[in-house]
């Protein structure tokens, strides 16, 4: 979860909070009260699991440019990433680019076993599973596939662009 899901979660639980102790101390339904009003729409539409799904498929695709920076764009600014083959938290735009740019050598191919998306309002979204990579050793040529699990929590930026907010992926306990 980031920390803005961590946010707009606290900030929901206090504002339901006050009003539940605001009702019970107005009572129920004063007679010739107002309506209240209703909440302001917003002009986005809501996103779709099948959106969410495919901004993995421009991350993998963004992979096969072979260029960390492409791949670094998809991520906010403070975006954190928990890479699946390296040890370092990396928490800004030169962190996450020097991770694909080791990560890249290998010629990563990522493909998507089970899936579960979950879209938390109009501009937050985590897709959460499990993947494999095919990579290739730059020195040897060998083949090789690393299985892992996956947590990606997207939010839309206000030009409508998705951006990755946190990245965790780590390595299959078992093998």
């Amino acid at each position: 979860m980031t920390r803005r899901s961590i946010g707009k979660r606290a900030a929901f639980i206090t504002v339901a909070t006050v009003a539940a102790a605001g009702t019970l101390a107005a009572g129920v339904g004063v007679a010739g009260a107002a309506p209240a009003a209703k909440p302001e729409k917003k002009h986005s539409k809501a996103v779709t699991k099948a959106q969410v799904l495919g901004l993995f498929d421009q991350w993998n695709a963004a992979l096969q440019t072979g260029d960390p920076k492409t791949v670094a764009g998809l991520y906010a600014k403070d975006a954190v990433l928990l890479p699946t083959v390296s040890n370092n938290v990396r928490s800004d735009g030169a962190e996450i680019v020097d991770y694909f740019e080791h990560f890249l050598q290998n010629k990563p191919v990522g493909t998507k076993i089970e899936s579960h998306v979950n879209i938390l309002d109009r501009n937050t979204a985590i897709d959460a599973g499990v993947y494999e990579f095919a990579l290739t050793d730059p020195k040897t040529g060998q083949r090789s596939t690393v299985k892992a699990r996956y947590t990606y929590a997207y939010e839309k930026q206000s030009d409508g662009k998705w951006l990755i907010v946190n990245h965790h992926s780590s390595k299959m306990p078992e093998g």
